[in-house]
């Protein structure tokens, strides 16, 4: 037995009132009348006959009263063996991780063999479910107790290149156990990889009536390599050779020497030998890449002669096409701006864009689709037609990047956007008198997360009203300073100030040439994002405008990806194995996409005996190494068992003390 809040057990002390009552107490004596007194001599007489304990039931029975409160308030308990649950019609779970380590020298293979080992010994009448599990779960089979169709399930499933996810199977096996109701046994085949656990350990409970029973598939510390990483241009706009960075690494293996070949559409480029450490990294650098017009499937690969050849290969996609045009109109005495303008993006050292410079007069003849985007730079007046040409380019899909400079101010209205110029703020440059960027929205494509403007100094800014559009970068003074306002499918980006060094001192910042590129890339629609992407991810198929268009998508199986339905309503496409995607759409932006597995499948150490017993923990209840349940010891309180002897011994000691109270009433 225990308390829990043993501290009032110090009220046991209070039993010395009754004891007080009872012995200690006063004798007090009835004063009688006498004549005199002067003949008896004054003493102290003893009072060792008053001292006797009177009553002795009613003091017993309030002593043990004091005696129970406080043991009350201290919370007695005992602690009682739980039995086992019952687990009557218990559904058995079969598991089976299909993810890509279990490619490994025929893990799966072995995981399914077991589960159709645990069908045969189900017993007449017992039901289970067969899943498959990655990074998401597959339910392959009902609820059943028919052999036959278990068994089918469970050879249906397929090798994926999907990663690992403990937290998504925990996750499911709770809502089944919700929506049944009834006791789950989850039987896990699976290499147990410790990459595949959740950051957080909460992710991986479960329920009071669900149990796990892991199976460890494979050997433990099976040596593997892979290509890690590629390092590639995804687009390249010249015929020079271009540099591909790989990682190659080990995982439990000792130090080795691999062969390292570059691939491009089936053709090896060229192969080098590199050490490979004990459990470590390694790089290798290829500068020969001569890159093709077009589309190109790239690739490293490595002669691993290990138990997991799936990740011996890294895809990435490189395209070639010939530089964009970009229209440059400008004012024909203002050169600053074209000049900053065009060194920026040959110092960004991608030759993505050749700028062709025209005077207001001169684009008037001049067709904006021809263009990737058109650069406003400083223009005061603007041929009609060549506006309102400009404006159906942008309800078209195309865009306009619009510097404001004193010119500008006075045609009262920003082109093409018609945002109201309200005027312009002037600070000299003595005594520092300028305006600085307050405030930059890192979201925005133009903005680079780590970009820094604060050293920028901005003499001459121009306010426009910015009502409905979105505030890129704001300056001190919160006037807006650069803008972007979508008009159809297209987009104008305004800018505040010159690209000149004359209303500011932008261009000779290094944040310029950056904020140049990007801008580029965002106005003329080319994604700069990664040579390859992860299996799982998605991609975007359409624009809202193309809603209704069919786009066609096939898969590294050459099969289609898309249903006739999915084709022309599907937004996005989720890429679910390894290899290049061919992406079709009807705005002839076509593309490949270049998958690969997440490489933490790669490192094949699975996870320790300890957190999976953790694991098998977080459901009521103890499991034991066996992986069965033993009964559960909890506490249980004796405080209302207590409380019902209080009240008890309350009603006596009431009954007996008005007994006792009455019989010295009547002898006084």
């Amino acid at each position: 037995m225990g308390f829990l809040t043993p501290w009032f057990l110090a009220g046991a002390a209070a039993v010395g009132l009754p004891v007080w009552l009872h012995l200690l107490r006063k004798h007090k004596t009835t004063p009688l009348p006498f004549s005199s007194l002067m003949f008896f001599e004054k003493r102290t007489q003893s009072s060792i006959k008053h001292r006797r304990l009177r009553y002795l039931v009613l003091f017993a029975l309030r002593t043990a009263l004091v005696l129970l409160l406080v043991l009350a308030f201290a919370h007695p308990f005992v602690r009682q063996a739980i039995p086992p649950r019952s687990r009557s019609n218990e559904i058995t779970v079969l598991a089976i991780d299909h993810s890509l380590s279990m490619r490994s020298t025929g893990r799966l293979d072995q995981a399914k063999q077991q589960a159709r080992s645990l069908v045969g010994g189900l017993h007449p009448g017992e039901r289970a479910q067969v899943l498959a599990f990655g990074a998401r779960v597959h339910v392959m089979s009902e609820v059943t107790d028919d052999h036959s169709s278990l068994n089918a399930a469970i050879d249906a499933i397929e090798p994926s290149d999907e990663r690992t996810s403990f937290a998504e199977l925990a996750r499911t096996a709770r809502s089944i156990s919700q929506s049944i109701h009834l006791p789950l046994t989850v039987q896990l085949f699976s290499d147990m990889q410790q990459s595949g656990m959740p950051a957080n350990f909460n992710d991986l409970r479960l329920n009071a009536n669900l149990r796990l029973e892991p199976h460890l598939i494979g050997k433990p510390d099976t040596p593997n390599f892979t290509v890690d990483n590629v390092v590639a241009p995804r687009r390249v706009f010249d015929n020079r050779k271009n540099r591909v960075l790989a990682t190659v690494a080990g995982f439990a293996t000792r130090k080795d020497i691999r062969n390292v070949s570059l691939i491009l559409n089936g053709r090896t480029v060229e192969t080098k030998a590199v050490e490979v450490p004990e459990g470590g990294r390694a790089t290798v650098e290829f500068n020969s890449l001569e890159v093709p017009y077009g589309r190109n499937k790239g690739e490293v690969r490595i002669d691993s002669a290990d138990s997991l050849p799936a990740d011996d290969d890294f895809y990435f996609s490189i395209e070639r096409a010939d530089p964009r045009h970009i229209l440059f109109v400008h004012e024909p005495d203002t050169n600053g701006g074209i000049l900053y303008f065009k060194t920026a993006l040959e110092a960004a050292g991608q030759a993505a864009f050749e700028i062709d410079p025209a005077t207001p007069d001169q684009a008037a003849n001049l067709n904006p689709s021809r263009f990737a985007f058109v650069v406003l730079s400083d223009v005061g007046a603007i041929p009609a037609s060549f506006e309102n040409q400009l404006r159906d380019y942008v309800r078209g899909g195309g865009s306009v990047f619009v510097a404001l400079g004193h010119r500008t101010v006075a045609r009262g209205k920003v082109p093409v956007s018609g945002e109201t110029i309200e005027g312009s703020h002037y600070s000299g440059r003595e005594g520092e008198m300028f305006q600085s960027a307050a405030w930059l929205d890192t979201s925005h494509p133009s903005i680079l997360k780590d970009d820094r403007w604060d050293d920028v100094k901005f003499y001459q800014a121009i306010k426009v009203t910015a009502a409905g559009a979105r505030i890129v970068a704001r300056l001190t003074d919160q006037t807006p300073l650069l803008l972007d306002r979508q008009i159809g499918e297209g987009h104008v980006l305004v800018f505040a100030s010159t690209l000149d060094n004359i209303s500011n001192d932008f261009p000779l910042h290094a944040s310029f040439v950056p904020f140049v590129d990007q801008t580029a890339r965002y106005l003329a629609r080319i994604d700069s994002g990664p040579p390859s992407v992860l299996v799982d991810s998605f991609a975007e198929l359409r624009e809202s405008r193309e809603k209704g268009a069919a786009v066609d998508v096939v898969d590294p199986k050459g099969e289609r990806a898309l249903s006739l339905d999915e084709a022309t309503k599907a937004q996005n496409i989720q890429f679910t194995i390894a290899g290049f995607y061919d992406i079709r759409r009807p705005n002839g932006r076509n593309e490949l996409v270049a998958v690969n597995a997440d490489r933490h499948e790669s490192d094949l150490t699975p996870t320790p005996p300890e957190t999976l017993a953790l694991w098998q923990n977080t459901a009521n209840g103890t499991v034991e190494a066996g992986g069965s349940v033993a009964g559960e010891q909890k506490p249980l309180s004796l405080w209302w068992y207590v409380m019902l002897l209080v009240l008890a011994l309350t009603v006596a000691e009431s009954l007996l003390g008005n007994q006792h109270l009455s019989v010295d009433k009547e002898a006084a």
